[in-house]
């Protein structure tokens, strides 16, 4: 894409009255977001706050994510505002032949693209990674799907499915009752940020060679990945790991134990912390018992050193051992619902919250968790409202590039 079409885009933000703020480490890129829901989204959300110019292209239907609620701000779902910030929007429908011809301008003219249909879903559309790349052969093309392109090209990838197919779920939730999903959906998280990590590598290598490329990650193997040293146990050790509720296979203490008032999370990851924290439970000893004085012995008479723990921790409150064992160099922390997890963000200085738009209008929203010294992240805008950009960028595309030259 070349620079004069970047900025004619970017100018119009500031035309709109949403200033585009200081240069992002993503500056002057143009993203086409084809993607929906989740892992997608995310991923262009992460380029949109590093300064990315990210252009959403909806059916006329809208991403579906604007309806799922409750809960919801103003009528519009907390799920699609916390994930499509920063994002202009024009709604393209690929079954009619001039919106679908400006898609696929727009695939022509962008930096990258970010799609997740089902693998081959696009081609009829002129508007898969083959077909981009013959008109631009410079693109980075990211395809997000749930089992990859291969044998599982036909299958729907939702985060919930791969959870419990992928092992996960099996990890999850009491030793002596049902499997339960996380409370999160990681697995459409990480994908989206495996995405964005595939087309930032990309980025380095096209900018080295000029080439463009085609990028590709599932849910699948992503959660493969991200389960770290249980697909270890199992591809290295040979052994399935197994449900062990709060349990941590190799490590004890690494769990909730129960003080006066309610669990707090200890953590003793080594034996140097597990000498802190006897010393601060009041039962030094423990150290120098030989059937704690290593990490291996620890976890071998774990349900013999519980009680003990679990005796020295009765005498006071979680809060008070959360100074006791904070000061003495032992992580720790309570078990807090989000409130908690964001109020504990704010009193460390980490200004967890910004607010996206301008006065009245403004969206309070968690902030990304990346920081820059020179280019830190920009919060221009909220989520935009379907067809927001319609009229301004059918415009642009219909433009002849020559003629912002």
């Amino acid at each position: 894409m070349s620079e004069s079409s970047t900025r004619t885009v970017l100018e119009a933000v500031d035309l709109d009255g949403r200033p585009t703020g200081p240069p992002g480490p993503l500056s002057g890129l143009l993203v086409a977001d084809f993607s929906r829901v989740l892992a997608g989204p995310f991923s262009t959300q992460i380029m949109a706050d590093l300064g990315a110019t990210v252009i959403k292209v909806e059916a006329p239907s809208g991403d579906e994510t604007r309806g799922w609620a409750p809960p919801e701000r103003d009528g519009v779902s907390t799920y699609y505002l916390g994930i499509n910030r920063n994002k202009r929007d024009v709604v393209l429908d690929f079954g009619d032949e001039e919106d679908r011809e400006l898609a696929q301008e727009l695939a022509r003219r962008a930096d990258i693209v970010i799609e997740n249909f089902k693998p081959g879903g696009l081609r009829k559309f002129g508007l898969d990674y083959d077909s981009v790349s013959r008109t631009n052969p410079a693109v980075l093309y990211a395809s997000i799907s749930g089992f990859g392109s291969a044998g599982g090209a036909s299958l729907p990838g939702y985060d919930l499915v791969v959870q419990a197919a992928s092992g996960l779920m099996s990890l999850t939730g009491d030793p002596e009752g049902q499997a339960y999903r996380s409370g999160v959906s990681v697995f459409d998280i990480m994908t989206g940020m495996q995405a964005t990590i595939g087309v930032l590598a990309a980025l380095n290598h096209r900018n080295a060679t000029g080439l463009g490329q085609h990028i590709e990650v599932n849910l699948l193997s992503t959660a493969l990945a991200a389960m770290a040293n249980h697909s270890s146990t199992y591809v290295a050790g040979g052994r399935i790991p197994f449900r062990m509720g709060n349990a941590h296979p190799s490590l004890f203490p690494y769990e909730p134990l129960p003080a006066s008032d309610g669990e707090i999370v200890i953590v003793a990851a080594n034996d140097a912390q597990f000498r802190k924290l006897a010393s601060a439970l009041g039962v030094s000893a423990l150290a120098d018992d030989p059937r704690f004085r290593t990490t291996e012995d620890r976890n071998h008479h774990r349900d013999e050193l519980r009680p003990l723990l679990v005796e020295a921790l009765s005498t006071r409150t979680i809060a008070e051992w959360f100074d006791i064992l904070t000061d003495a160099g032992v992580a720790c922390g309570p078990i807090n619902t989000i409130d908690g997890g964001v109020a504990l963000a704010e009193r460390l200085g980490l200004d967890p919250v910004v607010h996206v738009g301008q006065g009245d209008a403004a969206i309070p929203m968690i902030r990304n968790a990346i920081s820059f010294s020179l280019t830190p992240p920009r919060y221009v805008s909220p989520a935009p409202p379907l067809g927001a950009d319609n009229d301004e960028i059918r415009a642009w595309l219909n433009t002849p590039e020559d003629s912002n030259e």
